[in-house]
């Protein structure tokens, strides 16, 4: 099937052939000449930021494609859609976000910011674009700088700078801000329209977080409570913020100069400007803070998948030589795996235990996943629509959570200078506008410059402050259970400490009609869950028999604001002082995130989370009974409070000689709760290559952005699991010719470095573009091959909904779908190199309990490995690469290349594939307070 990468919103825009015709004539001119007459913002004479206290000394730099305007007029969307114009500063980072790959061979430290932006405090005078006091506010301006337009907020006051942080955001995102509290909300078609992907967007979210209006505002209170001071100034902030938010929609709306999309949409009147713009208000908040927890920081689930698999690998084993094969291939505790605490330090969590308390697994055949979307009309009843409700069913039970982001971290004592050096940064795709967004805010308790969610920038999320800096990859340990309640009386009622229990059910009623930005036919749906004390309905079955209902559980479920108080630390010079200090901040964040720190001198890392503390027996890894013994320890149903881990027993480390992350294991016993933490992983690009450096000692910033970019362009599969398979077909002369040439050419392209690179800059055609088509087409088919006659097709099956076979750069498959840039963080390729290796004779440790490939014998193996290649081979680029809604046919370069998703107006044009993070610092501060 052609592939397609996920449309949301305004795709529909995103070619000018969707246009009406008249927007190719004369009168296009004319239109725009109107709408380019509106009032547009007072800006106070441009006048220079003075810096605050900076002790970077021009070394720390970062980038944020495609640009930091994420706005647009009605007369600037209709310029683009026509004829490729952009507004200004849309896309002005993308092109040296997009030429590193190009050219980081040559990289030295006095060319980073060839690449990067300069990310020291403050901006020259002769370097300011405008300075605007928002509302005439005389406690804070909004200095926006010439080269990428970054907002510098400077305030006099707390409620000034974070009055002027809410304006500076909606100047930048008020759209995409606007566009993802409804997504929160579960109302998005609603607001933006029926098409398929949009619905499927809102079912994703809302299914994990169906909250009403009242359990957002509670999670505010309890929020504020709970935290002191620090709480009630959070709660201070958060207002003066969105005042500043409001004070925009409202001068914008006066002076018409707001986002296009509105009229595209049918909420404004582009000639009468009739229509309203919503104020945002608190509760909105949260809605957009459980969109990100979910993207990124909630690792977890998956137990009934789980416990799916387990039962097929009993039905073909038996239950001990099953359970064995199951564990194997789940590899809890890999001792091959990559580790980014490296230095023998243990931190046991979500382990297996001895004796296993409560399990609940269903009877065979009989769970049923339970329904989200009822009663579709119009629009809905569509294939497409009814196609995105399952492909997001499936990726919001699925344990497979979107990883990406990654870090390189080198103490000072292996850097040129002494000093710690670092690139990091989160790996949030690609969308236009960003997800992200650049910012400086300074002002009383608030120091720091670096990028932050759209709509939730009060602080900044990640970033640097006066002296250090910090970054964040996603961690994924499991803080979401599965119980198995018992139903009583009926389907919608179950036992509760002995009690037969109501489940509550929430609804949302949405529907939509057609607009000039999303032409799907009108319609309707009701999305429904009913939730328990034990969380939301996920599936229905039986245990021994007896009907219950599986429900999901996570521990940040009721507490998406929680974490505002750790951002608030980061951000406050007087509190992050040091690396303990750090660590002390990022405790509060309770999201599944890795942080890493470096200053002048130290360097840090810390796993945040709130991991439950589970009844003693219980494996998180399979549902478990709902009843009191298995409940986490000290668990309280209303607030969906519990006991934690301490803070000492997440993994965490201080002065580590050099830290890696790429959303791989954090540390020894320390468990995740998706798969594929074995032998290769991605983040073994980074170790690798980092563990090299380090050992040569000398390390600069130039140095670690060239490892960080040699690895973006790795092809995982061809470096660390080729050479073992290119040694089982050349075990014995290769006689078939067809096979012998496809095995030189793979055999030629790891010797160049196993790379997706482009001849030249802009050549949009692969070196070794033959071996990497046969290299994407051989993987599927071997892995297959090699498993699938041991496991049978059952067990085979259930394992690869656990973990996906693959997940390359062309592929439309996965938790990132196509165009997505982040690949190789889920696949078969661990399995592959244990197995690869056994039927070699190699030592293996965790070795697999069985040699598959062949049975174990190696000539049977090497018969395998070269009739697939030789399939492989006899693919054409056109069945490889089948093309979509953005490339031809075999075309090996569009296939991969990264696409900024529209969410907006706004188009861009695709830029050169690179596994790498969407925003980024490369960091070396020279001196401390």
């Amino acid at each position: 099937m052609p592939r397609r990468t996920p449309r949301t919103i305004l795709d529909r825009l995103r070619t000018p052939r969707r246009f009406p015709k008249f927007l190719k004539s004369a009168s296009v001119c004319v239109l725009i000449a109107g709408l380019l007459s509106p009032i547009t913002q007072a800006a106070a004479a441009p006048a220079a930021v003075t810096a605050a206290e900076d002790h970077c000394g021009g070394r720390c730099s970062d980038i944020l494609p495609p640009g930091e305007n994420g706005n647009a007029t009605l007369a600037e969307i209709l310029l683009n859609q026509a004829f490729g114009t952009q507004p200004s500063h849309a896309e002005d980072q993308l092109a040296p976000y997009g030429k590193l790959p190009s050219g980081y061979s040559a990289l030295t430290d006095a060319k980073i910011n060839d690449f990067f932006n300069n990310a020291s405090f403050g901006v020259p005078s002769d370097q300011v674009a405008s300075t605007t006091r928002p509302a005439g506010r005389s406690d804070v301006t909004i200095v926006r700088d010439k080269k990428t337009g970054v907002p510098h907020i400077t305030g006099t006051t707390r409620y000034g700078t974070e009055f002027g942080a809410g304006y500076a955001a909606a100047q930048d995102r008020l759209w995409l801000m606007d566009v993802f509290r409804h997504v929160g909300r579960g109302q998005l078609t609603s607001f933006a329209g029926g098409a398929p992907s949009n619905q499927g967007l809102e079912q994703e979210f809302w299914r994990n977080a169906p909250y009403t209006e009242a359990d957002l505002q509670a999670q505010i209170d309890d929020a504020t409570a709970g935290n002191g001071a620090r709480g009630q100034q959070a709660l201070a902030d958060a207002k003066a913020y969105l005042e500043g938010v409001n004070a925009y929609i409202d001068a914008s709306d006066k002076g018409r100069y707001f986002p296009g999309e509105y009229v595209l949409t049918g909420h404004k009147d582009s000639i009468t400007n009739a229509g309203t713009i919503e104020h945002f208000k608190l509760t909105d908040l949260v809605a957009l803070a459980s969109v990100i927890g979910a993207l990124f920081g909630s690792g977890g689930g998956g137990e009934v998948g789980n416990a799916l698999s387990l039962l097929a690998a009993q039905s073909r084993y038996g239950v001990a030589e099953g359970t064995e094969v199951w564990e194997s291939f789940r590899e809890r505790n890999d001792p091959e795996a990559v580790l980014t605490v490296h230095d023998g330090q243990s931190f046991p969590y979500a382990t297996k235990p001895d004796d296993p308390k409560g399990r609940a697994l269903p009877d065979a055949g009989s769970v049923t996943r339970e329904p989200l979307v009822y009663d579709r009309t119009g629009g809905a009843t569509a294939s497409a629509a009814t196609a995105a409700t399952a492909r997001t069913t499936a990726t919001a039970l699925s344990a497979a959570r979107r990883g990406m982001s990654n870090a390189l971290v080198v103490s000072g004592e292996h850097t040129a200078s002494g000093h710690p050096v670092a690139v990091f940064g989160p790996q949030t795709g690609y969308f236009a506008p960003q997800l992200l967004m650049l910012q400086e805010i300074q002002g009383p308790g608030l120091s720091a410059r670096g990028a932050s969610f759209a709509g939730l920038s009060m602080y900044v999320e990640l970033g640097r402050g006066q002296d250090y800096a910090w970054s964040a990859t996603t961690s994924g340990q499991d803080i979401i259970d599965t119980y198995a309640v018992e139903l009583c009386q009926d389907d919608y009622h179950y036992l509760y400490h002995g009690t037969c229990t109501a489940m509550e059910k929430v609804e949302r009623t949405n529907a939509w009609k057609p607009t000039v930005a999303d032409s799907t036919r009108a319609g309707s749906y009701r999305m429904q869950v009913y939730r328990t004390k034990y969380g939301p309905v996920e599936y229905r079955a039986t245990v021994d028999g007896k009907k219950v209902a599986y429900t999901t559980l996570r521990s940040s479920y009721l507490h998406e604001a929680d974490s505002i108080i750790g951002f608030q630390m980061l951000n406050d010079p007087d509190f992050v002082k040091d690396a303990g200090s750090f660590q002390s901040a990022v405790q509060h964040i309770n999201y599944t995130f890795n942080w890493f720190y470096a200053d002048s001198g130290h360097t840090a890392y810390y796993n945040s989370g709130d991991n439950p503390v589970r009844a003693a027996g219980v494996d998180p890894d399979y549902p478990v009974r709902a009843e009191a013994a298995y409940e986490w320890r000290n668990w309280n149903p209303g607030p969906n409070t519990a006991d934690y881990t301490p803070a000492s027993a997440h993994p965490n480390s201080v002065d580590q000689d050099y830290y890696v992350s790429w959303n791989n294991k954090q540390a020894k016993d320390y468990s995740t709760a998706s798969w594929g933490d074995g032998s290769v992983h991605r983040g073994n690009l980074l170790e690798d290559r980092v563990k090299k450096l380090v050992s040569a000692g000398g390390v600069t910033r130039s140095a670690l952005v060239k490892a960080m970019a040699d690895a973006a362009l790795a092809d995982l599969r061809a470096e660390d699991v080729l050479p073992d398979l290119l040694k089982v077909v050349e075990s014995s002369p290769v006689t078939d010719a067809t096979a012998s040439a496809a095995a030189g050419k793979l055999s030629a392209w790891a010797a160049a470095g196993a790379r997706r690179t482009e001849t030249s800059a802009g050549s949009k055609t692969y070196a070794n573009a033959e071996a990497i088509r046969i290299m994407d087409a051989w993987w599927p088919l071997l892995v297959k091959a090699e498993f699938e006659p041991g496991l049978g097709s059952d067990l085979y099956t259930a394992f690869t909904g656990n973990l996906p076979v693959d997940e390359s750069p062309s592929a439309a498959h996965g938790p990132t779908g196509a165009h997505a840039g982040s690949s190789f963080q889920y696949g078969w390729w661990s399995y592959v190199h244990k197995d690869i290796r056994a039927v070699l004779g190699e030592p293996v440790r965790g070795a697999l309990p069985k040699k598959y490939c062949g049975g174990g014998s190696l000539g049977a193996c090497r018969d395998i490995l070269i009739s697939t290649l030789k399939e492989a081979a006899g693919r054409t680029a056109s069945q490889v690469y089948p093309g979509d809604d953005q490339c031809s046919a075999g075309d090996q370069w569009c296939a991969d290349s990264i696409v900024h998703r529209t969410l907006g107006g706004i188009k861009h044009g695709p830029v050169t594939w690179q596994n790498r993070p969407t925003y980024q610092q490369v960091v070396e501060f020279t001196s401390h307070r």
